[in-house]
């Protein structure tokens, strides 16, 4: 979420870019990071990783904070928003826990150089279902990171591409194609020329919630709106979708 002031900046310096700073608004601190940018605005945005306030060149503090001050009951408010939603942030650890489509799984050693993403409670039924590689005893985060990653795209292509088939032939559409998202503010999109992106960590979450967001996005094909006769096509392909969008909310 983004909101752009039109007012002029003082010019006087301040803060280098992506400097962390605090300011008191309606008497709790607010850590925000302040960034320096080309622009003729000031400009805010809220999301997971809390407020990023971007201003011009010549910005000065004096000037961010009063407009921090005026806005102060929508910051609060936001911050408190996301402070609410139940993220799931990822530990790159050895047998950490990593989220697929509601259920725990672990990357776990079962033989010498070899490590598989196995099921945290299912570990003996699922071999068709893990991810074998050659890797040495010892990782580092960065490898941890990059194998886990790339096991989740593997499995983020495969369900969604699954679950698009299944709900473009019930709205009677042509499959899109399909393009996986790093948004921090959006589960999906679809746009004009008939390309979904749907965000990778959606592959995280359960079943019927990735249902849910690939039947908005492809409803999108046949009503580029949130009409009436959007959500409409949306119940007739997706019923309980008032639901899952509460519950999608909760989660960030």
């Amino acid at each position: 979420m983004t909101e752009s002031l039109s007012q002029s900046p003082p010019k006087d310096r301040a803060a280098s870019s992506g400097e962390v700073r605090r300011v008191s608004l309606n008497g709790k601190e607010v850590v925000y990071t302040l960034k320096r940018c080309r622009r003729k605005t000031i400009g805010m945005r809220i999301d997971s990783d809390g407020l990023t306030v971007s201003i011009p060149p010549q910005g000065s503090l004096r000037w961010v904070e009063s407009v921090l001050r005026d806005k102060a009951d929508w910051v609060v408010k936001k911050l408190a928003e996301w402070g609410n939603k139940k993220s799931i942030r990822l530990v790159w650890e050895e047998a950490a826990i990593f989220p697929l489509l509601g259920e725990p799984w672990q990357l776990t050693t079962t033989a010498p150089g070899v490590m598989r993403m196995t099921q945290a409670k299912m570990k003996t039924e699922t071999e068709d279902r893990q991810l074998a590689l050659p890797l040495p005893s010892v990782l580092t985060i960065q490898q941890i990171e990059k194998i886990v990653m790339a096991w989740y795209r593997q499995q983020a292509l495969a369900c969604f591409s699954e679950r698009i088939t299944l709900y473009a032939h019930k709205l009677g559409v042509s499959q899109p194609q399909l393009r996986l998202s790093r948004a921090k503010t959006q589960w999906g999109s679809c746009n004009t020329r008939g390309i979904v992106r749907l965000n990778w960590r959606l592959i995280q979450m359960p079943l019927h919630l990735v249902d849910y967001v690939v039947a908005h996005e492809l409803s999108h094909l046949l009503e580029m709106n949130h009409s009436p006769a959007f959500w409409q096509t949306v119940a007739s392909i997706y019923p309980d979708h008032l639901a899952a969008r509460k519950e999608l909310q909760k989660l960030g």
